[in-house]
């Protein structure tokens, strides 16, 4: 690209979509990306020297692009596809699947993308910033440091988007006009749960009460800074697979309620009659809950907290449900990975990492006789990494299943079913 300038105004048609969501094209032998572009549109663009292109025109339109159904689509950095109409979007989402599969040399049965639906998300991250006249919320502008100040957002559920006028006064006064803080906002069955990282340092005296009055008078759940419980009106309360439980400030959970059922009834399908099953990276219990139903269950997660929050809803509501035995095992997966010899008499074994995989835990699995692992992902790149693992250890990868909750995004979840052979 050194030979093109910044300035230049070029025409190019647009080969494929990339996984980020990006049109790919050709340019003198090297790969170029530009945003909001789609496969086989002629386009004029003006290119970078960093391999990417700023979209000026297009000439010849897609017969799968539409109308984006958000007012923000395009400055608003959270959405990657509006404009690409659903069939197509869903077999370009599948489409990451296979191709990360196909990248260790796997084949399988891949299944069709389970869909998401608009105004699902439960939970989401904004950015926000203390300005003149108060506070701007919302999301990155794309490929900048810039917040888009947004009023409407239609990937997250309604209680979320009327709220979005009011959170950003709401944590005002504890924010800096110099940084940047962030808002983890999850609507649960009692109310809004904030969680805000990165404002000022931890409020105290009159700073702590006048946020707290303002988490009153907009009635959120609960408010927590940095950790630190500000105000809590109600318990947060969500409920896995009959379980109430209330996860603590920032907990991970899954980003929408369909999307978790989905993957509980992939998981409860592929685990069979198991009667004996190891749960590892268990959250707040969003498999274990469902599981120990029918079977006894061993629950293992590092964050005490989120372990903490399912032990205390599993003591005080289990025994009522007719819930198998749950074990609970606060451990770090990435030093101290399970070892064979502790899964022995295993029936089947659940994983569901972070981004980065569970390649310790792998190595370990791949070495045992568990005869049924499922695995959930986030990231279909490591999940591929870590199935080469399990298949190389005499596992064959019977199906996977792409689910959707993050509409229009690259991002994609999935569930993988291993059988030993």
């Amino acid at each position: 690209m050194s030979n093109i300038l910044s300035t230049d105004e070029i025409e190019l048609t647009i080969d494929t979509l990339g996984h980020l969501g990006d049109g790919v094209a050709t340019l003198n032998g090297e790969q170029i990306f530009v945003s909001l572009a789609l496969e086989g549109e002629r386009v004029v663009v003006s290119p970078d020297a960093e391999g990417k292109a700023k979209l000026l025109k297009i000439i010849e339109p897609s017969a799968s692009r539409v109308k984006a159904p958000c007012k923000h689509f395009g400055q608003c950095g959270g959405c990657a596809l509006q404009h690409l109409e659903a069939t197509h979007y869903n077999d370009w989402k599948r489409a990451q699947v296979v191709a990360a599969l196909a990248s260790r040399g796997i084949e399988t049965d891949v299944k069709p993308l389970v869909p998401a639906v608009p105004r699902s998300r439960r939970r989401a991250t904004f950015a926000v910033t203390r300005t003149k006249k108060g506070a701007t919320l919302g999301y990155y502008a794309r490929a900048s440091h810039t917040i888009v100040d947004i009023k409407e957002c239609p990937l997250v559920v309604p209680e979320i988007e009327e709220a979005l006028g009011t959170l950003a006064t709401v944590v005002a006064p504890g924010l800096s006009r110099k940084g940047r803080a962030s808002l983890l906002v999850t609507a649960t069955e009692t109310g809004l749960d904030v969680s805000v990282t990165g404002g000022k340092e931890t409020p105290d005296g009159p700073l702590r009460s006048e946020l707290a009055q303002n988490a009153a008078a907009v009635d959120l759940a609960r408010l927590t800074w940095d950790g630190d419980i500000l105000s809590e009106r109600r318990a947060p309360r969500i409920t896995l697979s009959g379980l109430h439980v209330t996860p603590p400030p920032g907990a991970f959970l899954q980003a929408t309620k369909t999307g978790e059922e989905t993957l509980v009834n992939l998981v409860l399908e592929g685990i069979g009659d198991a009667k004996r099953i190891i749960d590892l990276f268990a959250g707040c219990g969003t498999f274990a809950a469902a599981l120990a139903a029918k079977s006894s269950v061993l629950a293992v997660e590092s964050e005490l907290k989120s372990l903490a929050a399912f032990d205390r809803a599993i003591r005080e509501q289990g025994p009522s449900m007719g819930l198998k035995p749950v074990e609970i095992l606060n451990r770090d997966l990435f030093r101290r990975p399970l070892h064979m010899s502790e899964l022995l008499k295993t029936d089947a074994v659940v994983f569901d990492p972070p981004r980065a995989g569970a390649a310790a835990q792998v190595e370990m699995l791949a070495q045992s006789s568990v005869p049924v692992i499922i695995g959930v992902s986030c990231n279909p790149a490591t999940f591929a990494r870590d199935a080469r693992t399990l298949i190389d250890g005499g596992y064959e990868l019977v199906s996977v299943t792409p689910v959707d909750q993050f509409l229009w995004s690259p991002h994609i979840e999935l569930v993988g079913i291993f059988h030993k052979q």
